[in-house]
């Protein structure tokens, strides 16, 4: 058995399945995506509905540090107080844990903030993917009145005041500090955050001791169940959109929200939102839309029901939350920075 590497742009093509089939590596062609900046993933392609997150990565080291020290700056919000990291944890599963989280002058969002992590493998971005790529979801909550509320005049002054970004900018581009370089650096810096190398992973790429005998019963439900009609492919989620309640009507605290409906106000719309990752999943309550389930098993029981008309046993619904812990693992190592 051997590994071979398939080499593409940043937001590369996603291989997805629902059909149920055993697991092994297999020959490709070269997945070509679309430029997404200037970093590249080697994609290892297996056959079957899950696909691994790639263990190597050609980043621009020099972007993403700035990157990540704008990600971490509340330079970027009008009272100085909020960051992206504020509710973008990435050492804690890259979501804040809160059902919805709190912005300046302790505004309230409408959503649960989803995980950063592994967000360049999205095909859309935000709960009803209303804009297609990290370029565009980076200026969305500095804009937004009840997370950041800036605007970009008023962070690039602050920065070109700020010695370090002031110096740094400069460095990497003459232009210096402008709206489309701060998003390029944060946007560089987020296609770093991918988290390669989970017991699914590692059991995808031929490691069959990397899942126990229990994450097996939980991934033979997973995909024969039907779980991989929309938690499939690179992210196990995250490149299509379904409605809840496909099946079975939904908890009536979900559907305070319309989803895609308030973004196209079309019928067809309404409970439509993007499938959302499952990666690090077991690290990233509460779930849904809302936050507004705290626990996985839960969380289980409400999508079996309302999208495949299923009641799983205690049994079966143990056994696919112990799958969905293997979907979980560290951010992959990235050159550190210094604190600010």
């Amino acid at each position: 058995m051997y590994t071979r590497y398939y080499i593409s742009l940043a937001l590369g093509v996603l291989l997805c399945s629902i059909v149920p089939i055993t697991l092994y590596y297999l020959s490709a062609e070269k997945l070509i995506g679309p430029t997404s900046q200037k970093t590249k993933y080697y994609f290892e392609i297996v056959d079957g509905p899950i696909q691994p997150i790639p263990r190597k990565v050609d980043l621009d080291n020099n972007w993403l540090i700035l990157g990540k020290a704008l990600f971490h700056s509340p330079l970027l919000s009008k009272s100085n107080t909020i960051s992206c990291s504020s509710c973008h944890m990435v050492d804690f599963g890259g979501d804040d844990g809160f059902p919805v989280s709190t912005g300046v002058d302790n505004a309230k969002g409408v959503r649960n903030s989803p995980t950063v992590l592994n967000a360049v493998f999205n095909f859309r971005q935000f709960w009803d993917g209303r804009v297609s790529t990290l370029s565009e979801q980076a200026s969305g909550p500095i804009h937004n009145p009840i997370e950041m509320a800036s605007s970009w005049p008023e962070i690039i002054t602050k920065l070109n005041n700020d010695s370090y970004f002031s110096k740094n900018f400069l460095q990497l581009t003459p232009d210096g500090i402008t709206a489309e370089n701060i998003v390029k650096a944060i946007t560089i810096y987020e296609e770093s955050l991918i988290t390669p190398n989970s017991p699914i992973d590692q059991y995808l790429l031929g490691d069959n001791s990397a899942l126990s005998a229990q994450q097996k019963r939980g991934l033979d439900l997973f995909i024969n169940y039907g779980c991989t009609t929309c938690h499939q492919g690179r992210n196990i989620g995250g490149n299509i959109y379904q409605k809840l309640g496909r099946i079975n009507d939904i908890p009536p605290i979900l559907t305070l929200d319309e989803g895609k409906y308030n973004v196209t106000k079309l019928e067809k719309d309404k409970f439509v939102f993007k499938v959302p990752t499952l990666r690090n999943i077991a690290d990233t309550a509460p779930y849904f839309h809302n936050g507004a389930i705290d626990n996985l098993p839960d969380a289980v029981r409400i999508m079996a029901s309302t999208q495949l008309g299923r009641e799983l046993t205690h049994d079966e619904v143990d056994d696919i939350v112990a799958l969905l812990h293997a979907f979980s693992s560290k951010v992959i190592e990235v050159q550190k920075i210094e604190a600010l």
